[in-house]
C-alpha cells in the first residue's frame, strides 16, 4: 500500500529541524510532505535545504489543522495518510504495524498510535495517549489520560482495541475514507476536529483503532499553548458544534441544554479562579456557537448511532468520584 506522511507546519522551523530527521530516518515506505500553512518563519527555505527529499506543498494562507489539511492533501496521492504533526518524533518501525493491519482489517479506518510523552517518555501523552473515547456530553478523555491525570506507561495498553476517536496529533486514514467524509469540517479551524471526523466516520459504520505496536513521542501544545483563551475558545465551541452535527436527534436539544449548562459552570470556575480571559473565552464561544447552529444542523447526516459514548458523564466521574486511572474504570 501506498502511504505519505503529511506534516502540517506553521512557522515551525525549529520544529521540523528537530523532528523531521526521525521521520525521514525511520519512514522509508513513505513519501514525506510538509504542507506549510503560510508560515511567516524560514520553514520553507530549512526543508529544501536540510531535507530535499522532503516534498513541499504550500497553502496560500494559513487556513488551521482543519483546512490545511484538506488543501495540502488534494496535492497528495496515497493509499493511506498518516497525518502527523510537526512536534511528533517517531520510532523505528512505526509504519510497519500500522500497514499490517490496514491490509489485513479492510473494514479499518482509522488507525492511531500509541502516543507518549516527548518530554517524559515514560508517561502518556494528554493528545490522544493510547486511543480516545467520549462521554454523553461530548467530553473527550483517553486511554492513559483523563482530564489532567496522566498515567505512566507500564504496558497497560499494549494491545490493538476499537477506540472511538484517534488523535490528530498523529493517526492514519485511508485516503478513499477521508474523501468520503469529505475531510475535516473547516468551521472547526483547529481543535477537536479529529474527534468530528471519526464520529462522523463512526455513524457511517466504519471502525477506528488503536495499535501499540506503532509508538510515537509527541511534545504538545507547540503551535498553540494550553495557556492561551484561544485554545480554551475553540474546544469549547467545536465540541458544541460536534455534538449539533453527530448526536442522536432524539437527545440532541436536551445533551446540548446540559452541556451548556456544564460549560457555564466551568466559565464561573475560570473567573473565580482569576483566570478572566478563559472565562470570557467561554462566552465568546456560546455566542460563535449560536451564530453557527443552523449552519452546522445543516450539516447533521441521515443517521447517528445511539452507543457513541463510553460512560454518561466523566466529569462526575474524574471531579465527584475521584476516578481518574482508565483501566480502573472501564
Amino acid at each position: 500500500m501506498k502511504i505519505a506522511v503529511v506534516i502540517l507546519n506553521w512557522n515551525g522551523s525549529k520544529l521540523l529541524e528537530q523532528f523531521l530527521p526521525s521521520v525521514l530516518k525511520y519512514s522509508p515506505e513513505a513519501i514525506i510532505y510538509v504542507a506549510d500553512n503560510a508560515s511567516t518563519d524560514d520553514s520553507i527555505a530549512v526543508v529544501k535545504t536540510k531535507f530535499s527529499t522532503v516534498q513541499i506543498i504550500q497553502n496560500k494562507e494559513n487556513l488551521g489543522f482543519a483546512g490545511g489539511y484538506n488543501e495540502a492533501i488534494k496535492h497528495v496521492e496515497a493509499d493511506i495518510y498518516a497525518l502527523v504533526n510537526s512536534d511528533i518524533e517517531v520510532t523505528k518501525n512505526w509504519l510497519q504495524p500500522i500497514l499490517e493491519t490496514f491490509n489485513n482489517e479492510p473494514s479499518t479506518a482509522f488507525i492511531q498510535p500509541k502516543i507518549l510523552d516527548y518530554k517524559n517518555k515514560d508517561y502518556f501523552e494528554y493528545a490522544g495517549a493510547a486511543g480516545g473515547f467520549i462521554d454523553k456530553y461530548g467530553f473527550p478523555f483517553c486511554r492513559g489520560r483523563i482530564f489532567e491525570t496522566l498515567e505512566k506507561d507500564s504496558q497497560q495498553y499494549n494491545d490493538d482495541c476499537d477506540i472511538f476517536w484517534a488523535s490528530g496529533a498523529c493517526f492514519f486514514i485511508r485516503s478513499s475514507v477521508f474523501k468520503t467524509l469529505k475531510g475535516f469540517d473547516t468551521d472547526f479551524f483547529a481543535h477537536q476536529e479529529e474527534i468530528d471526523l471519526c464520529w462522523r466516520a463512526y455513524n457511517k459504520g466504519y471502525t477506528i483503532k488503536y495499535n501499540s505496536k506503532s509508538v510515537v513521542y509527541h511534545v504538545g501544545g507547540a503551535t498553540l499553548q494550553k495557556g492561551n483563551p484561544k485554545k480554551t475558545f475553540l474546544n469549547f465551541r467545536n465540541s458544541l458544534l460536534m455534538l449539533t452535527k453527530n448526536l442522536p436527534k432524539s437527545s440532541l436539544y436536551t445533551t446540548l441544554f446540559i452541556r451548556m449548562v456544564l460549560d457555564g459552570i466551568a466559565a464561573i470556575k475560570f473567573i473565580s479562579q482569576g483566570n478572566f480571559s478563559h472565562g470570557f473565552a467561554v462566552l465568546k464561544a456560546h455566542y460563535s456557537f449560536y451564530c453557527l447552529f443552523s449552519k452546522n444542523y445543516k450539516k447533521r447526516d441521515t443517521f447517528q448511532k445511539q452507543s457513541y459514548y463510553k460512560t454518561k458523564s466523566i466529569v462526575f466521574t474524574y471531579y465527584v468520584k475521584s476516578g481518574t486511572i482508565f483501566e480502573k474504570l472501564f
